[in-house]
């Protein structure tokens, strides 16, 4: 067997155990994060409830001792209701953590909450009047009454998890066996935590980190602290875990910017730095999957006559065949064909091993010429405008690609790869990526390839998807970096 196909099964064999989830970002299966923080969620909901209730009830009877004229505002107390626990809602004030006793956060949320119930009496008067006097009352009591109910609720938990009435979540520690008791001894004093285990930073390497999500899962672990360098150049992980609806939480001992959306608490007095679970897990990566093919396939059916086109120039330019299919390493180390309009001589492949020392890429791991021979007339042309790259649309159909992603490069290329360049092939690759919108051809070094594939894992979301297919329309039509 070749070193180039021992390469590829390694690379395969060694993510085998992940060929169930589509990308490092999407969970195999439809779940919701682990813990109790659903009970948690209705507990405060039922308590809010109740107290808004109670607050509007007692400024009805304040403003209202008799109905007047069959008018009885207690008819739109669930609506007022509605209203106010949607804006706390979508403040964020039932996220875990500090978020949910942010007093300062609630009283912003129902000052909003009440000027919406203003302008929504403004507008239907005849149906609902709420006078000033209402609404200065109704104000203080709901908030006066909601910080109080949630101090309380605060206070009742420590108390019983303080008493082991109440369970506490099971935890993980990964760090270094110096920072061990000194991370323990944090996480105890909180008292709100059991640990189940810790390991090493080795934990989280590329041929160890499947057999610690399993040990986490069977441990059933809700919640990690990663401490010192364990998270160095690994904040890409934040997704392996959240795709098992396990909370990330960093004790930033010694860290690197993290571009993401974090918030912090405190864990026995140290700052810590938490990346938590949405509560449905990879609802974000199947956006971006029923983009991928809704997007494709109608710009598929609008471009056919450009694809037509190009086939025809094609066959005009130069003998051969139309499309030029290679052999590329994908999603987990797995081999596919990509299609790309042909270029080249139908012999090209043959000539390349005579080109290499004509390389431009320092390290070598990429093949690039600028003014390659084996390029036709035409394929001069299309790869200006990267018209080329129109066929592997259809590889996104398939589901071998995405839209946006790391570039997916030649057996020839990742047969080169140092072990920290598979990082890369942890999420499915893309037509374009940040690298193509951040220098395309013009990037040279293999490493700054890395580090802008690395950048996009870590701070991915579909918001940094739009932008960069944006820019690559900008990119092509200046012909940025193309050759």
């Amino acid at each position: 067997m070749s070193h180039q196909s021992t390469t590829v099964k390694h690379v395969t064999n060694d993510n085998n155990l992940r060929t169930s989830a589509p990308d490092l970002r999407a969970s195999a299966f439809f779940k919701v994060s682990k813990g109790a923080w659903w009970l948690r969620i209705i507990t405060l909901i039922l308590v809010d409830c109740f107290v808004l209730f109670l607050a509007w009830t007692l400024t009805q009877y304040q403003a209202f001792p008799v109905d007047v004229a069959g008018y009885a505002p207690r008819n739109y107390i669930p609506k007022l209701i509605l209203i106010q626990i949607g804006a706390l809602f979508l403040q964020g004030t039932y996220q875990s953590g500090k978020q949910r006793y942010d007093y300062f956060n609630i009283i912003k949320t129902l000052t909003f909450a009440h000027g919406l119930i203003l302008f929504i009496s403004i507008l239907y008067q005849p149906i609902i009047e709420v006078t000033k006097f209402i609404l200065t009352v109704s104000w203080l009591l709901c908030t006066t009454l909601v910080i109080t109910s949630r101090f309380v609720v605060e206070v009742t938990l420590k108390y019983l998890r303080q008493r082991k009435i109440l369970g506490c979540n099971s935890v993980f520690i990964i760090c270094e066996p110096e920072h061990h008791e000194q991370v323990i001894n944090f996480i105890k004093n909180e008292k709100r935590y059991i640990i189940r285990g810790f390991d090493t930073a080795t934990s989280l390497d590329r041929c160890n980190r499947e057999n610690t999500l399993e040990k986490l899962n069977n441990l059933n672990i809700t919640e990690v602290f990663i401490a010192g360098d364990a998270i160095k150049n690994r904040m890409f992980l934040c997704w392996l875990f959240q795709a098992s609806g396990i909370t990330v939480n960093i004790l930033p001992m010694q860290l690197k910017p993290i571009h993401r959306q974090v918030y912090f608490q405190k864990i026995g007095g140290m700052p810590c730095l938490s990346v938590s679970c949405p509560t449905i897990i990879g609802r974000d990566f199947w956006i971006k999957r029923v983009f991928d093919f809704c997007f494709t396939s109608l710009f598929l059916i609008s471009t056919f006559p450009i694809y037509l086109a190009i086939a025809t120039a094609i066959k005009l330019d130069s003998p051969g065949p139309i499309f030029y299919k290679q052999m590329r390493i994908g999603l987990h180390g797995k081999p596919f064909q990509v299609w790309k309009f042909r270029t080249m001589r139908p012999d090209a492949d043959k000539h390349q091993k005579e080109l290499e020392a004509l390389n431009e890429t320092k390290d070598g791991i990429i093949f690039k010429i600028k003014d390659d021979p084996r390029i036709t007339r035409i394929g001069k042309l299309l790869r200006r405008y990267s018209l080329d790259e129109l066929p592997q649309l259809f590889n996104v159909l398939l589901g071998e690609m995405s839209l946006v992603g790391p570039r997916p490069l030649p057996t020839r290329d990742v047969d080169k790869f140092l072990d920290h360049h598979f990082l890369r092939q942890e999420v499915l690759p893309g037509v374009t990526g940040l690298w193509q919108v951040s220098g395309r051809s013009n990037i040279l070094d293999f490493e700054q390839v890395i580090n802008l594939d690395m950048s996009y894992i870590e701070n991915w979301s579909l918001q940094l998807d739009f932008e960069i297919l944006l820019k690559t329309v900008k990119v092509v039509l200046n012909k940025e970096g193309a050759y």
